[in-house]
């Protein structure tokens, strides 16, 4: 038999040698997965050792999960078909004579793209090969440039088809269907705030962001040919969230019904060759591999930690406290948020929803003016995603703020960019805040598809 280790002791001395190795540089999925090993080891004898594949297995058999190589290659050859580009062009000259236009349209394509795209990085960096150059050439504000371009890019998370929300649902035993239709509002909602400060901001002072000048302006015929063009990876996408939403389909079919339309869709476009199907591909597999061998190590990690006792030791933690309903699912929150600063999305998600979850369901429904657990579950599913959002943005280490500065103009400090991501952080926070107090912004549509 292996060490006797007193749960306080055991979560400081895991979680404390996980954020070690993590600021060693050393990848999630194998620090994770490795630190795992070593515990069952240390704390059990090599019989302990069988929990590892238990615990692998169902995910690797877990036909939700299809979808996310699926999602992911549809996103690769839209990429590589040039979609974006032409998606932007069309956009930028519709409301390029609007104050703040280009900001705007920048926003407006990422939630677009968000809709094609589950994945981040993808959105900011082609936006701000694409966006950012046109922007500062007609003389916008770099910082309403570079927030506007990072804030649109974390939508992705937010807006169905979202990888994440998939493996949330898989973690949290909830349908991905239902998932995505609640968080379809909530996007709309921030997207919608996005534009409307920027909006608003270069209204009030127009040196912010000044509308094109006129002889770069298209006549309204222009517009609706430009539109025309669009019409394929729109149709794409409102088919691929059309049947998850009636329900003809489940989120793995609709992902193959995506992929085999984003095929199409290049051969429109006259992008359809072995090359551009090659490079997809090998992006698909890197991309997926990542997200999977992450899904493995964490979820021995956790698995270990659970069955130690972490479980009622974290749920007796917050109750020790005194705050109430409200005021523990405000620490989980701020926890989120926390761990959004140093890790992954999908290692935050494996190490906090397994624990997370049972406590929430625990809690029940009435504190939060909820009426059904099936409710309650998803309302806290689409506050997760929401506040991961928050984590892209996030100085010191979001993902979307490094993502940029690979691709702006070297003369943009470091400061400015962390900078322009801040008035956009705040519009988040106000937008998690919402959908804490009205949860009928996550939950109405839901009931609306769903009855």
């Amino acid at each position: 038999m292996g060490l006797e280790i007193g749960i306080e002791w055991l979560t400081l001395i895991m979680f404390g040698s996980l954020l070690a190795l993590l600021m060693a540089g050393l990848p999630l999925a194998f620090v994770t997965g490795g630190l795992a090993c070593v515990f069952l080891y240390v704390l059990g004898d090599e019989r302990a050792l069988n929990i590892v594949p238990s615990r692998i297995f169902p995910l690797m058999t877990n036909y939700q999960l299809s979808a996310i190589p699926l999602f992911i290659f549809m996103a690769s050859m839209l990429e590589r078909a040039g979609i974006i580009n032409d998606m932007f062009d069309v956009i930028y000259k519709v409301l390029g004579g609007v104050k703040g236009g280009l900001a705007a349209a920048t926003i407006i394509a990422s939630t677009v793209l968000a809709a094609m795209v589950g994945v981040i990085g993808a959105a900011v960096v082609t936006m701000g090969i694409i966006a950012l150059p046109a922007m500062l050439k007609r003389g916008y504000d770099p910082k309403i440039a570079m927030g506007s371009i990072m804030a649109g890019g974390t939508l992705g998370i937010l807006i169905p088809p979202s990888i994440l929300a998939i493996i949330y649902a898989v973690v949290a035993e909830q349908s991905v269907g239902e998932l995505f239709i609640g968080a379809v509002f909530p996007g709309l909602m921030l997207s919608g705030t996005y534009v409307l400060y920027v909006v608003l901001r270069s209204t009030i002072n127009p040196t912010l962001g000044p509308p094109i000048p006129m002889e770069e302006r298209v006549s309204f015929g222009e517009k609706v040919r430009l539109m025309g063009n669009m019409s394929a990876p729109i149709a794409l996408i409102v088919i691929v969230l059309g049947v998850i939403f009636t329900g003809v389909a489940t989120p793995v079919e609709a992902a193959g019904i995506g992929t085999f339309g984003a095929f199409i869709v290049a051969a429109i476009h006259r992008k359809l060759d072995w090359q551009t199907v090659r490079e997809a591909s090998i992006g698909t597999l890197k991309a997926s591999a990542m997200v999977i061998w992450i899904m493995f190590g964490a979820t021995i990690f956790v698995g270990l930690y659970v069955l130690e006792g972490g479980q009622q030791f974290v749920q007796s933690a917050l109750e020790a406290t005194g705050f109430g309903p409200w005021g523990i699912l405000i620490i989980m929150m701020f926890v989120l948020v926390i761990l959004g600063m140093f890790l992954d999305w999908v290692g935050i998600l494996l190490l906090c929803v397994p624990i997370f979850v049972p406590i929430i369901k625990a809690m029940g429904p009435e504190p939060f003016g909820l009426t059904t657990e099936a409710d309650l579950v998803l309302w806290f599913g689409v506050l997760y995603l929401v506040n991961m959002q928050m984590s892209f943005l996030s100085p010191p280490f979001g993902y979307a703020l490094f993502y940029l500065r690979g691709v702006a103009p070297p003369e943009i400090p470091m400061t400015d960019i962390f900078k322009s991501a801040l008035p956009f952080l705040a519009l988040q926070i106000v937008g998690l805040v919402l959908c804490m107090i009205f949860p009928e912004i996550i939950t109405w549509l839901p009931r609306l598809v769903y009855g």
